[in-house]
């Protein structure tokens, strides 16, 4: 069943991602959704509803949760909101807030499944589109078909499996060794680095989300590429260390989303508030893929270098003992400092 439930979930993401129609199957009801960043006008045309499924995040943005308790938003759905792909899209980015400024009014409905829907914007998540969609009841035959239960297969870290390992010379170690690891379902594969001669003691470990921009391009609007080269060097000071690096780009959002979140920054918004605003929960990483890879490495006890407590506790629910927390000092910029003092005001980093 799990193997069944997997590639349903697996050809809901594509299908989502190529603008097709996908059927989300509940306990209290079934949707059809058709994802609206990848949607057009002919697609919609055949689809035939212009009712609009938002994030409860997104919703909180546009004022509509007047109804439901504002700390636990789920999603909402709007009746007729938009009659054309490009209008949908109006009302789903924030990016596009300043040029269409006035929305609504909107009219809220039930959402015809709350558990199809909240499936539905992990879906988003995972596929990396923006959490909307054009929604309507079931109806008729629907080629893409999933169940709202099996999307927790995406989320289910006990399907992470090592898939190859070798040798990899790097600067800061010419005897390290790579781990990649893999999933059926995802095409992202997370890696390790084993820095050193592993002994008994525990390894100076380092969690580090992927992070295009500040890893490979150099950005100054992070700490990332510094944060992952000074970790490295200071494993290769250690007796030994380990490296998870997790393909969670923008904190789990995608890289897209990550660069729309930019975009809202240069309005003004910090990156919490352009998290929200793009209808994503401020911290969407799963930690849980870390504690399964230390747990195929064989590695029960860690110090963890970072600056946030939230890591220690998540590892810890894993069954990963953290017997140290290695703080990772970095110097700012003038691009940065109003990142890392949100990341040290609004999410508990101990800069």
């Amino acid at each position: 069943m799990t193997d069944l439930a997997a590639r349903r979930a697996a050809r809901a993401l594509d299908a989502l991602r190529r603008g097709w129609p996908v059927r989300v199957t509940g306990a209290d009801g079934a949707l059809d959704l058709l994802a609206v960043e990848s949607a057009g006008d002919p697609a919609l045309a055949a689809f035939g509803s212009g009712d609009v499924l938002l994030s409860g995040e997104r919703a909180v943005t546009l004022k509509l949760t007047n109804q439901r308790p504002a700390a636990t938003p789920g999603p909402v759905r709007l009746s007729d909101a938009a009659e054309s792909a490009a209008a949908a899209l109006a009302i789903a980015d924030p990016a596009l807030d300043l040029a269409h400024p006035l929305k609504g009014p909107f009219r809220t409905v039930a959402t015809g499944g709350e558990a199809a829907a909240a499936a539905a914007m992990t879906l988003a998540r995972h596929a990396g589109l923006l959490p909307a969609f054009f929604v309507r009841a079931a109806a008729g035959a629907a080629e893409t078909m999933c169940e709202a239960a099996d999307v927790a297969v995406l989320l289910d870290p006990a399907r992470l499996h090592v898939a190859a390992r070798a040798r990899l010379p790097v600067a800061a170690s010419e005897t390290a060794e790579i781990v990649a690891f893999r999933t059926p379902e995802e095409a992202s594969d997370h890696v390790a680095l084993v820095i050193g001669k592993r002994d008994a003691t525990p390894p100076v470990v380092r969690l580090h989300s992927e992070c295009l921009t500040g890893d490979v391009l150099g950005s100054l609007k992070c700490d990332c590429g510094p944060q992952l080269h000074a970790a490295l060097h200071a494993m290769a000071d250690a007796p030994w260390g380990v490296l998870l690096y997790l393909r969670q780009e923008g904190r789990g959002i995608g890289l897209v989303n990550k660069l729309r979140a930019y975009a809202l920054q240069d309005q003004g918004y910090d990156t919490v508030d352009a998290n929200l605003r793009l209808g994503f929960p401020v911290e969407a990483r799963d930690f849980a893929i870390a504690g399964r890879m230390l747990d195929l490495l064989n590695i029960p006890r860690i110090r963890l270098m970072t600056n946030n407590p939230e890591k220690v506790a998540r590892l810890e629910k894993e069954g990963v003992e953290v017997v140290e927390r290695l703080p990772l000092a970095l110097p700012a910029n003038p691009h940065n400092e109003h990142y890392l003092a949100t990341k040290r005001d609004r999410t508990g980093h101990q800069l």
